[in-house]
């Protein structure tokens, strides 16, 4: 049971890595995961984990988004 847990912890870790900005929305995503986890057997940490790579995931999205809507706005004042 612990194997998948530390195999999860070993991924974030690894992906955690490339830099602390690429971290936005983990906390927030580990906290809202740890939370459901727990309360949906007692597994908190594997809701954690899959909490932060959803807001991660979340953050970056909104970022191409912002980018996007900036090159559009950007090339409209031309």
């Amino acid at each position: 049971m612990k194997f998948p847990i530390v195999a999860v912890a070993a991924a974030l870790l690894a992906l955690g890595a490339t830099s602390a900005a690429s971290a936005k929305g983990c906390i927030k995503g580990a906290i809202v995961g740890g939370v459901a986890g727990h309360y949906a057997g007692h597994h908190g940490m594997l809701g954690a984990a899959a909490g932060c790579l959803y807001g991660r995931h979340r953050a970056n999205e909104q970022d191409k988004q912002q980018q996007q809507q900036s090159q559009v706005n950007g090339q409209g004042k031309l």
